[in-house]
């Protein structure tokens, strides 16, 4: 299976943050929220993202455009965990999202657990292009596993630039062959990811139980944590990240023209 989807968000002449063009393939469903139906910030778009089939299967290639517009801001959330199998087709499923924020706009990408069952071979690619003063709150959560079994491999890449700058670039090679070692995660089978390009960055790294913050050495914070179920990932990603002095700063109004 091959699906494409894409989404783009623009600001509007009243200050309200709006879709322009929404594209859904299945499985890659893409649902718009009325602003009357969110009790979030009224100027922010909510989409929700839903898997509408039984996928990724081996062979899959999945494609999730998002373009986030000057002064425009969404909230991406996911919809139920994802479920990433061996399939009849060779090679890995592979899901990869390119995401493009403008000047002072803001994009939250917080999607549910990827959860890489026995045998299956999953591949994601994060690719991230922000304006100077753009924001970006994203998160990853992978389950190596389900309850009882052998997890299948799970490789991740991430690229993060900010006005041309290189933030971050990050490989994770998890799960397969791996878990057979003593210190593949430490034996926790859940890792969960909050990478943070949101105001203020930490002035320095912090670290509590099985969890980080880590400023990164141009600018934006990488949140890390390990856990024994995803509950306990959540609970301590919301450690990890209310040590982040951006978050709890309002985001800065952007003057409306024309």
């Amino acid at each position: 299976m091959k699906a494409r989807a894409r989404l783009v968000v623009e600001r509007d002449s009243g200050g309200a943050s709006v879709v322009r063009e929404l594209r859904s393939m299945s499985p890659l469903t893409l649902l718009p929220c009325p602003p009357s139906l969110h009790d979030g910030d009224p100027d922010t778009a909510l989409v929700h993202l839903a898997g509408s089939a039984a996928t990724p299967l081996g062979g899959d290639v999945l494609d999730l455009a998002i373009v986030v517009g000057p002064g425009a801001r969404l909230r991406l959330v996911g919809v139920g965990a994802t479920l990433a199998l061996p399939g009849q087709h060779p090679g890995p499923s592979t899901m990869s999202v390119t995401i493009e924020v403008g000047a002072a706009g803001s994009l939250e990408y917080l999607t549910e657990p990827t959860i890489v069952v026995s045998a299956a071979d999953h591949h994601a690619d994060l690719r991230a292009d922000l304006a100077a003063d753009a924001r970006l709150r994203c998160r990853e959560v992978v389950v190596l596993g389900r309850s009882g079994e052998r997890p299948g491999a799970f490789h991740s890449e991430t690229r993060l630039r900010r006005d041309g700058t290189t933030l971050l670039r990050q490989r994770l090679d998890l799960g397969g062959a791996l878990d057979a070692t003593p210190t593949h995660l430490a034996g926790h089978p859940v890792i969960a990811t909050e990478l943070l390009v949101w105001g203020a960055d930490p002035a320095e790294a912090a670290v509590g139980d099985w969890w980080s913050l880590v400023p990164l050495a141009h600018g934006g914070s990488l949140a890390t944590v390990l856990a024994e179920d995803t509950i306990t990932a959540y609970r301590r990603l919301d450690t990890a990240t209310a040590a982040h002095p951006g978050l709890a700063e309002p985001a800065a109004a952007v003057p409306v023209s024309g």
